[in-house]
């Protein structure tokens, strides 16, 4: 079924083409939202300036995004997280982590324009891409960092078993030592 798209729908087409869809698709979806309409001579004049708008909105936006990505490019951001003597985080970062990062810096991104195959699990850092749109990318530095509490964790677990290991070398701990049958 041919038909007039009122409104951008994506990936199938912007406003003010024609696209050939299937006849569910047009009947159960496109029709009742009001995205398209039957391609007549009076609804394509009528959208004519319709589509002129929205093809400067798209350029607009375009424009926005490709300047973005540019900032993008600048960016290094650094995320703390709780990690053991080994550099293995307790838990991961992923995208949502990255997005609020990003976010703190000024940059309203989506976590699923992340493109993050794995989470970070590890203390690193990692280049992650940011996908703006089909063909605008920006690639970022991110640093997963320990922070302060885990840092005071293992500081305390040093002590800890620094202490331990002293009171070995005096004798302390040892079942043969003085005072026991041996």
């Amino acid at each position: 079924m041919k038909l007039l798209l009122k409104k951008d729908v994506s990936q199938l087409g912007y406003v003010g083409d024609v696209v050939e869809v299937s006849d569910g698709y047009a009947r159960n979806y496109l029709l009742p939202q009001g995205l398209a309409t039957e391609p007549t001579d009076s609804n394509m004049r009528a959208l004519a300036e319709e589509r002129k708008q929205a093809e400067e909105r798209r350029r607009l936006l375009r424009d926005g995004q490709l300047a973005v990505a540019e900032k993008l490019r600048e960016v290094e951001v650094t995320i703390a997280s709780a990690a053991n003597q080994d550099g293995v985080l307790y838990g991961s970062v992923g995208r949502r982590e990255i997005a609020a990062a990003l976010r703190d810096e000024g940059f309203t991104i989506e976590p699923t324009a992340i493109l993050l195959t794995t989470p970070i699990r590890h203390l690193d850092n990692v280049a992650v891409e940011v996908k703006l749109a089909d063909d605008i990318r920006a690639e970022i530095k991110v640093w997963v960092v320990r922070s302060k509490a885990s840092e005071e964790e293992l500081g305390e677990e040093e002590a800890e078993r620094g202490s331990e290991e002293a009171g070995r070398e005096a004798g302390d701990d040892d079942d043969t030592g003085p005072g026991t049958p041996g």
